[in-house]
Parts: structure tokens; sequence; C-alpha cells
């Protein structure tokens, strides 16, 4: 089996899987300008989550969309897909095809905390089903058997005291990989992430599966803190979601000005427009959710957002980053 985890100089960072924000325009943008000198010695990309049944089960209307989820680029490497829902079969047929599809590694998401995500036994909603937890773990490395295979949670479901019952449960199934986002379910994002609770985390996977790698998430706003944060807690890596927002070149060394911003996100639009926008896999309001990410922190960027806000096309709403400049 390759596990390309293993491979990593630590500290490493992985880009978190966003729902309708990890595409693969987004994804490039990252690989385009994380791949230098400067930059850190490697960025684990990650794909949106994507349901198994579509995968497994979905029509050809319904297959043409997600298989748009899981497009990526060499220069993406190494790239993980990540997958989510509650029958084993049909987790098992996905990691199949995602290994198929030439993914260096499949990850099983058990932290989403979107209620209708909750409902279907899927995301944190599994922290209160570790038996069907531990049968999708071992369902996915069924379908999956030659590619890293990770799981990506939070530390409970109601409470922090589910915390060493549920990681022991899902250490105990050996993962090449766990991600822990240090909130429960129930904090969603409105309390600091507890990253005090990392080196009970670090004790459990010593003691149950000392080969697996271990990852924080949570409020993490630089690759300086991400770093002190791996030296002072334990882990071996981290997570970065809506901090790197707007900002491809997070993992390199960020350029603030006004005119560097506007010339990456014309780069990002065009990219959306050539890789998702003209095939029909995404539309453009889509694309429209990153604007006020680039755009802001300078006299007059107020009124620039509500002009690319009202573009109706990545054309025009060039012609206004142009004329904003």
């Amino acid at each position: 089996m390759s596990n390309f985890w293993r491979e990593l100089y630590t500290p490493f960072f992985c880009l978190a899987p966003m729902e309708d924000v990890t595409d693969i325009a987004f994804r490039e943008m990252f690989a385009n300008y994380s791949n230098t000198a400067d930059a850190v010695s490697k960025l684990v990309l990650f794909t949106e989550f994507t349901p198994s049944d579509g995968l497994a089960f979905g029509d050809d209307k319904a297959q043409e969309k997600l298989r748009a989820k899981l497009s990526y680029t060499d220069k993406q490497r190494p790239i993980v897909a990540q997958i989510y829902n509650s029958n084993p079969g049909r987790m098992e047929e996905a990691a199949c095809l995602v290994q198929e599809l030439g993914f260096d590694g499949v990850d099983i998401n058990m932290g989403c905390p979107v209620s209708a995500v909750i409902k279907q036994v899927s995301g944190a909603a599994l922290i209160n089903h570790p038996d069907l937890a531990v049968e999708l773990i071992q369902a996915v490395r069924r379908g999956a058997p030659n590619i890293a295979v990770s799981v990506k949670t939070r530390i409970g479901y109601s409470s922090k005291s589910d915390m060493n019952s549920w990681l022991s449960t899902v250490l105990q199934e050996k993962p090449d990989a766990l991600t822990v986002h240090l909130r429960t379910r129930s904090q969603m994002s409105k309390v600091p992430a507890q990253w005090e609770l990392m080196p009970e985390i670090v004790r459990l996977r010593d003691e149950i599966s000392p080969d697996t790698i271990l990852i924080g998430n949570g409020d993490v706003q630089s690759v300086e803190q991400g770093e002190d944060l791996v030296l002072k807690y334990g882990c071996d890596g981290v997570m970065v979601g809506r901090g790197a927002f707007g900002t491809p070149d997070f993992f390199n060394k960020p350029i603030v000005t006004q005119g560097h911003k506007v010339q990456m996100l014309i780069e990002h639009i065009r990219l959306f427009d050539e890789l998702l926008l003209t095939p029909g896999h995404k539309g453009y309001h889509v694309m429209k959710k990153h604007f006020k990410a680039y755009i802001g922190g300078w006299n007059g960027a107020k009124e620039l957002r509500a002009k690319l806000m009202a573009a109706e096309s990545p054309g025009e709403a060039i012609k206004v980053l142009r004329g904003g400049i």
C-alpha cells in the first residue's frame, strides 16, 4: 500500500475540505502559489466532501456532477478525496472509485456539523454511532486497499467528555491519518478551537496507533502560528480552512498589496471559468463567494466588491477588476 502521509516532513499543512470552496479551481490556485522555494515543504490538498451515494448509484447526470468534484491536476498532489455516507457498502464502492481515479488518499468525513448531513447519520453524527463508524472505516479500507485511508472528525458531539472514548474507537482502526477539529459538533465554530486538548489526543494516538499521522484543525491564521502549534502541542501537521480564504499564497509568503490580491482573483476567476463554469459543473454564483475574501482592507474595496457582485459573467468581473487597480 502507498502511504504518502509517512513521507511528509513535520510540520506539514493541509488545506481543509470545504463544500463549494475547495473545488479544482480553488485547489489549483493554492498549488500554483505553494510550489515555490519559499513555500512550506509539502501541502496536502483535499476535495470538497462528496456523498458516496451519488458516486456509487447516481444516474448519469449525478455521476457527471460528482465526478467534477473529484477532478484534479497532477500539480495538486498529494491529493485526497473526502467522502461521506452511513452505508458501508456504498462507502466501499465510492472508495474503490477514488482509488481507480488515482487519488493519493481517501478521507472519511466524520465531523461535518450541518443538520442535513447529521440527519443522514453521517458526518459528526457518527460520533454517537461508534460501531457504524468502525464499519465505515473497514469498508473504505476494503474498497481502497492500495491508498492511504484517513478520518476527519471532532472532539465530541455535545461535550468534550466524549473525546477519549470516541477518538480511541477511531484510532483502534489504525487510520493512516487522523484530523481532529478541536471543537464539538454542538460548538460549531462559535468558540475558540481547544488546542490545549491536543496533548491528550497525542497520548491516545501514541498508545493505541502510533503510526497514525495526527493533524490538528481549528483557528489557524498563518503558517507561523501553525508551526508554533505543532511545536507546542505535539501533533504532526495542521489543517487550515477559513484562515486561508482569499490568500492562495497563504502557505508561501503572502503579499497583501491591493494589486497582488486583484491579480490573484483575476487568475482564480479564469480558472473557475475554464474548469467549472464553461463545462457546466458549477454556476457563477459559487465564484462570487470568494470576492469578499480577496477584496478588502483598502479604501474603495467595498465599492469594488459591490461592482463585482453586480457583474454577471467572468469577463465582466475581470473588466471591473482591471479598472479597480
